[in-house]
């Protein structure tokens, strides 16, 4: 039994962003606390994440709900057919130049073990009551910025981006809670959400997992959100070189 957070995620509403935060859950019983999403609606993977987003309400899918394209395959609910894991579908969308090329990806695109996996829940952050299992966050490269910096802010630890063209929900839903690493993506990068318009052009997503939520969370309550240097290139070169001046003068007397 997951237990109730102990994360104060209101910090999260001090970013700006025009979009929630949404944290996902994997899950193999139902989930008691959340609702199913309603039949009648019928969408992708990553649109359900942008539908979370939208109406502000958290809600579960299950192999119960119709998904238009990988999604339930990269949560283990489903298999591909060997058709997609020949290639033959990035050729036809003119993404490859040949099957094999696409062939490649279906070595590397993280999977959830099938029959793992029955619910993934989706939650808008502010109702948010037991720390999810990936926290993605949406905005402009300036806006994400302060939960990149977050995760480093105490801990030292390298950004890090992996995509492919195809298949992007894996990377931003699926990869970080399989490999424990914080990832961002740029959606107009990514064949399946650029074609279906779903964020601005504009738009990073950064996946947060378990592992890291207390650290990306708790930071963001200690450490300014908003750097002087980042206000103006004058404010930047002054703090800079005012910085330098300082060591210049210590080192003097070591």
């Amino acid at each position: 039994m997951m237990k109730e957070t102990a994360l104060d995620y209101s910090v999260i509403s001090k970013l700006g962003l025009g979009l929630p935060p949404i944290g996902v859950y994997y899950d193999l019983f139902r989930p008691a606390e959340v609702p199913q999403l309603d039949k009648s609606v019928e969408k992708s993977l990553c649109e359900l994440l942008r539908y979370a987003q939208e109406t502000g309400e958290p809600f579960y899918f299950s192999d119960e709900n119709k998904e238009t394209c990988v999604g339930k395959i990269m949560v283990g609910m489903d298999s591909f057919p060997p058709s997609a894991e020949s290639g033959q579908i990035g050729e036809r969308l003119g993404v490859f130049n040949s099957p094999r090329c696409n062939a490649r990806l279906y070595y590397s695109v993280k999977r959830l073990k099938q029959g793992t996996v029955n619910y993934v829940s989706f939650v808008p952050y502010d109702k948010i009551t037991k720390d999810p299992d990936v926290l993605v966050f949406a905005g402009t490269p300036g806006q994400v910025e302060p939960v990149m910096r977050a995760a480093t802010y105490s801990t030292g630890v390298n950004y890090t981006s992996e995509s492919t063209a195809v298949m992007g929900c894996s990377w931003f839903l699926v990869n970080p809670y399989m490999t424990g690493k914080i990832n961002f993506t740029v959606p107009a990068f990514i064949h399946g959400p650029h074609g279906r318009q779903l964020w601005d052009e504009s738009t990073v997503l950064v996946s947060v997992p378990y592992q890291w939520v207390p650290t990306v969370i708790n930071n963001l309550a200690e450490m300014p959100l908003e750097l002087e240097g980042h206000e103006s290139k004058e404010k930047y070169y002054s703090e800079f070189s005012g910085i330098l001046a300082d060591l210049d003068e210590e080192m003097k007397n070591p």
